[in-house]
This record gives C-alpha cells, sequence and structure tokens, in this order.
C-alpha cells in the first residue's frame, strides 16, 4: 500500500508539472480541457497521498487545485 501511495503523489507531480511546462512551451493554453485535466488528476494523486501522509496544508490546497480545474472545465463545457 505504501508503494502504491508514493507512485500516486509521483505520478501527480509530473502530471502538474507536465501541464505547467507544455503551458510554459505554448503546447497547451490555461483553457484547454487537457491542460486542466492534468491539473484535476494531479491535484487528486496529491489529495491521496497528502492524506496518507497526514499533510493537511497540503490536502487543503490541493481540494482547492482541484476545484478550480472542475470548475473550469465545467466553465468550458457549458461554452461548447
Amino acid at each position: 500500500m505504501i508503494i502504491a501511495i508514493e507512485v500516486i503523489g509521483w505520478a501527480a507531480a509530473l502530471l502538474i508539472l507536465g501541464a505547467y511546462i507544455l503551458m510554459s512551451v505554448g503546447k497547451l493554453t490555461g483553457q484547454s480541457t487537457t491542460f486542466q485535466w492534468m491539473n484535476v488528476a494531479g491535484a487528486a494523486g496529491f489529495i491521496v497521498n497528502s492524506g496518507w501522509h497526514g499533510a493537511i496544508p497540503s490536502i487543503a490546497l490541493n481540494i482547492v487545485w482541484c476545484g478550480v480545474g472542475l470548475a473550469t472545465l465545467w466553465r468550458l463545457h457549458l461554452k461548447s
């Protein structure tokens, strides 16, 4: 179980970092669903990993991060 939680944490980190890099080099925009889903999935992974480790500030930050991504995805869905 410990290894699975760590894999989730590392995958989450890579998703969020990858999203940021892809946006920074112009491959994605902040309004792209791919960028938002990468952030939502990454935040969800960090929630799991942080919860396991008892890192309450990280849990709170990633709940908000996930909420922002989901709200943006909803707004993009309504526009389409």
